[in-house]
């Protein structure tokens, strides 16, 4: 039997006169962050797509102000802005020429596993073996599917207690952000230029970026803190599209059906069926592209599905449509009193394109990582991330690890260890492009 125990780790800093909270660890601030639903709705028409969302933006807002970041607010929609002003002396070699530098984590949580009374499990001096989650025993964290637990023997963990996901998809970042934005106010002797803090909304159901003000915002690069396994920093994610099928059939009684009927889901399965199997995300990895039918909606007079249409590079998503149409064309002639319809509609391109146009943007959070006594390594995401929108829209923005693994599930869990980590490397990049902004 699993003993469950709760653990906290004492950073050395002294309480400062100038703020309000007292200590808190990365753990403390996690821990706080998760108890607060933030669950993002797809179908929502509201911006944020869910009203307590606002909750946590509310809490930050406070918890930014009471350390010293009195410029800390909320917009309508939802979006966290807060300024930490430079502390370089005048006479500095780099005074006036550092960057100013964003870090961004988004609020909500995944819309397809419930975020409601989180109850984590933290797990300290983790044993190596299979977690069974309290609250759920059929929910599992499985070592054969979890390869970096091994790396946490020893270590402090975090889980949910298997009825809901955990939450560290993003608050893992959002308390790695303000681990170090405390760091920074308490220990002056960390010199850095001005640096700006983003917490936004509704990443989960791809409405992260949909109104964030860029020029607001006012940094000159930026970073999502939005990754996984410590030590991985990503540069690159899918190009992405979105692809709709509408086959529109005809519905008539069943008992009169002969020769008359239409049944868009059988012309739909017939689509489905036809689907590389060796295109799809459970059968691809690293580099390789998909296309997942994602969401269903179907009745016999007609039936949609939403692809995923995937790949690196933007010029493969072409190919991927054309299968698509490739496997229409032939269904079409099985089905010719079926009309079948297909939109495309363009989600989000790969970040590589720009940001490497930034060597000091990456040469620095590399670094930083490396400083923090972390191997860092360059992973693509599969996925996007605010960053991706954001670098497109012209504000350059790689993503940082936070630790977490198993993303937008029951069995989510989060290392301490990689959450501070992701704190200290913070630190250490504004102090990074501090010493290239002065020449070194």
């Amino acid at each position: 039997m699993r003993i469950i125990l709760m653990g906290l780790i004492v950073l050395p800093f002294a309480m400062s006169a100038q703020t309000k909270l007292p200590d808190e660890t990365a753990l403390d601030k996690f821990l706080r962050y998760v108890k607060v639903d933030t669950q993002s709705q797809e179908d929502s028409q509201d911006y944020p797509s869910t009203a307590k969302q606002l909750n946590l933006a509310n809490m930050l807002v406070q918890e930014l102000k009471d350390l010293g970041l009195q410029d800390a607010r909320v917009d309508k929609y939802g979006y966290v802005m807060a300024t930490l002003p430079a502390n370089l002396p005048k006479n500095h070699e780099a005074f006036g020429k550092v960057p100013q530098i964003g870090f961004i984590s988004h609020m909500d949580t995944s819309p397809d596993v419930s975020g409601t009374n989180v109850k984590a499990q933290v797990i300290k001096k983790y044993d190596g073996k299979d977690i069974v989650l309290p609250g759920d025993p059929s929910i599992v964290i499985r070592t054969s599917e979890n390869p970096e637990l091994a790396k946490n023997i020893g270590k402090t963990i975090v889980t949910s207690d298997g009825t809901t996901l955990l939450g560290a998809d993003d608050k893992a970042g959002i308390a790695a952000i303000m681990s170090a934005v405390q760091t920074l106010v308490r220990n002056p002797k960390f010199l850095h230029g001005e640096i700006k803090i983003g917490f936004t909304p509704d990443e989960e159901v791809g409405r992260g970026t949909d109104y964030f003000d860029i020029k607001a915002f006012g940094a000159d690069f930026a970073y999502t803190v939005d990754g996984g396994t410590t030590g991985e920093l990503n540069k690159e994610t899918f190009s992405a599209n979105a692809a709709t099928i509408t086959v529109h059939g005809r519905d008539i009684h069943p008992g009169t059906a002969k020769g008359i009927m239409v049944n868009s889901i059988r012309v739909m399965a017939d689509i489905i069926a036809r689907l590389p199997k060796n295109i799809a995300p459970e059968t691809t990895e690293g580099y390789e592209p998909y296309i997942h039918p994602e969401k269903i909606d179907g009745a016999t007079v007609k039936s949609s599905v939403k692809f995923l249409l995937r790949d690196f590079e933007t010029e493969g998503l072409k190919n991927l449509e054309q299968m698509l149409r490739g496997i229409i064309s032939e269904v079409e002639k099985l089905h010719p009193k079926a009309r079948i319809e297909l939109e495309i509609k363009e989600s989000y391109r790969n970040m590589r394109y720009d940001v490497e146009k930034e060597p000091r943007l990456l040469t620095a959070m590399w670094e930083a990582t490396r400083r923090a006594g972390v191997e860092p390594f360059w992973k693509p995401i599969r996925g996007g991330t605010d960053g991706s929108r954001l670098t497109e829209k012209g504000l350059l923005t790689p993503n940082l690890f936070t630790g977490g693994e198993n993303y937008h599930s029951r069995t989510e869990w989060v290392s301490v260890y990689g959450m501070e980590k992701s704190a200290e490397t913070i630190v250490n990049l504004v102090q990074v492009w501090v010493e290239l902004a002065g020449g070194k």
